[in-house]
């Protein structure tokens, strides 16, 4: 019996060696990928030399997106390690990919007005770095509601993920579009002013919203009809979600301020208030999945 757990004690371990060796490799490919979409930055440069906030704050961002996805695949049932393996290898590979790609989408889209990366590198931005952040940590939370389950539809696992993480693209973007209309000035314009405050509180809106989608993603995917609807569903709550959550910080978490007047109007935006309005959001997402 004791030679029998002494066995099973070091599959245990051998397994869980080379989840993290798989999970490191991973990273590394990222880290390869990344300078492949990006050729003319320099990461060791922007991290070392010139001390880039707002550098360092996006490229954090790609990576806990990567470990997000990657994640899925290993706290999932076990099909053995071989298999595991694979899915987790399989898995990684794409949601690199597709992380690469929503930093484009970023810059086309969600910060359409201006350069993300002339933001980034040469304005050195932290606003647009924690919106850029924000987007690969949105992408990697559907990617895991996506990956998190059985597939019982019969296409391969990584064709839903594909579609998955475009449905949270489309969420994203939404939201983003509404969150300019619940505030009462130009998100675009402040955050290339490099107002922090509010490049942060937007921030808050794109994960709180992607971890809805996230929820509604994650187990089994039995059919179409029935993620779409639960997809909406999590869609629709997240568009009440932003207006509730912002009328709440300012009337219980910043009692006698106004949360407009704390992120633009003042010659210093305050940080700290854009970092309560996206713990609004997040926390308030949060608990509609922990109550649904």
């Amino acid at each position: 019996m004791e030679d029998f757990l002494h066995h099973e004690y070091v599959i245990y371990i051998v397994n869980t060696a080379a989840y993290i060796f798989n999970a490191f490799v991973l990273f590394f490919i990222g880290k390869v990928s990344y300078q492949l979409f990006n050729p003319k930055i320099q990461v060791k440069n922007e991290l070392v030399e010139k001390d880039n906030l707002a550098f360092a704050i996006a490229h954090a961002g790609y990576f806990i997106g990567i470990l997000l996805a990657i994640g899925s695949a290993i706290i999932g049932p076990s099909n053995g390690l071989y298999r595991d393996l694979f899915d987790i290898t399989t898995y990684g590979l794409l949601a690199i990919l597709l992380l690469n790609i929503s930093a484009i989408v970023t810059d086309k889209v969600l910060l359409r007005k201006f350069c993300v990366r002339k933001e980034i590198i040469e304005d050195q931005n932290a606003g647009t770095g924690v919106v850029e952040a924000a987007n690969a940590i949105a992408a990697g939370l559907v990617l895991m509601g996506a990956i998190t389950g059985e597939n019982h539809t019969g296409l391969p696992g990584y064709v839903t993920a594909l579609l998955f993480w475009f449905i949270g693209q489309l969420a994203v973007i939404l939201i983003a579009w509404i969150y300019n209309l619940i505030v009462r000035y130009d998100v675009h314009a402040e955050i290339e002013k490099d107002n922090v405050a509010v490049g942060v509180g937007f921030a808050g809106a794109l994960i709180a919203i992607a971890n809805l989608v996230r929820y509604a993603l994650a187990g089994d995917f039995v059919s179409w009809s029935v993620t779409f609807t639960d997809v909406g569903f999590e869609i629709a709550i997240g568009i009440i979600l932003l207006p509730v959550m912002r009328f709440l910080t300012d009337k219980i978490l910043l009692p006698g301020q106004k949360l407009t007047d704390e992120l633009v109007n003042q010659e210093k935006p305050n940080v700290g208030a854009g970092i309560i309005e996206a713990f609004a959001y997040i926390g308030g997402s949060v608990l509609i999945t922990w109550c649904l």
